[in-house]
């Protein structure tokens, strides 16, 4: 698994997992690595399956791998409390690209990075993301924000699962650090989805496994 997975995911993925596995009599190695688009580590035969972002989650990984798609998830945005959006509850991807936004670092998740950043370069041409100044700490990141000169937004990674907008969605509740509230992007979202992946020249047992592992997850 790579770091900065949505606590929600790993922990209901590990717990499955680790249940259908102890009841099949098969011993878990757990480690903690970076994951590319490709997946390269249960390519290389590393690891034997993974927990990452595959947008799309489809069979158009290289083979010989297989995935099942977890859900979508989406980031939450930090604004002003003053600003718009935080009055309704949500922002649009137009309203976001006018403003300065602190997301990343690149490396962190290079390939949602860089769909994010087409999708706001989408809607102006010369946007770019401020890396945060504080990796571990988003009340640190929120401060900073929320004393900047201009308006500035704070966008996390994937966090929660996608899900429609209300009809009609009210304001955001909750403050952050120094007056910052989280706020939804309005429809087009920027969203992610999550897969386990697996090599597809495990023995079937295994497989199996894997299988009843993802189709439990977020049932």
């Amino acid at each position: 698994m790579p770091a900065y997975l949505p606590e929600s995911l790993a922990v209901e993925a590990v717990s499955r997992l680790r249940s259908v596995a102890d009841a099949a009599g098969v011993a878990i190695t757990w480690m903690e690595t970076a994951l590319d688009a490709q997946f390269s580590p249960i390519r290389q035969r590393r690891a034997d399956a993974g927990l990452g972002w595959t947008d799309p989650a489809t069979a158009d990984l290289p083979a010989p791998l297989d995935v099942m798609n977890l859900g979508e998830f989406e980031p939450e945005v930090w604004v002003p409390h003053t600003h718009v959006a935080a009055v309704r509850g949500y922002i649009g991807l137009d309203e976001l690209a006018r403003m300065d936004v602190i997301h990343g670092p690149r490396q962190t998740s290079a390939a949602t990075y860089d769909r994010w950043l087409a999708a706001l370069r989408a809607e102006n041409s010369r946007f770019e993301f401020t890396d945060p100044p504080f990796r571990q700490s988003l009340p640190l990141t929120l401060a900073l924000a929320a004393t900047a000169t201009r308006p500035m937004a704070v966008l996390t990674g994937p966090c929660q699962r996608t899900r429609a907008l209300p009809a009609q969605p009210g304001p955001a509740t909750g403050t952050g650090a120094e007056n910052m509230v989280p706020v939804r992007i309005a429809p087009p979202p920027l969203t992610v989805a999550s897969g386990l992946v697996w090599n597809g020249d495990l023995p079937r047992q295994l497989q199996q496994m894997l299988f009843e592992t993802a189709d439990s997850i977020g049932h």
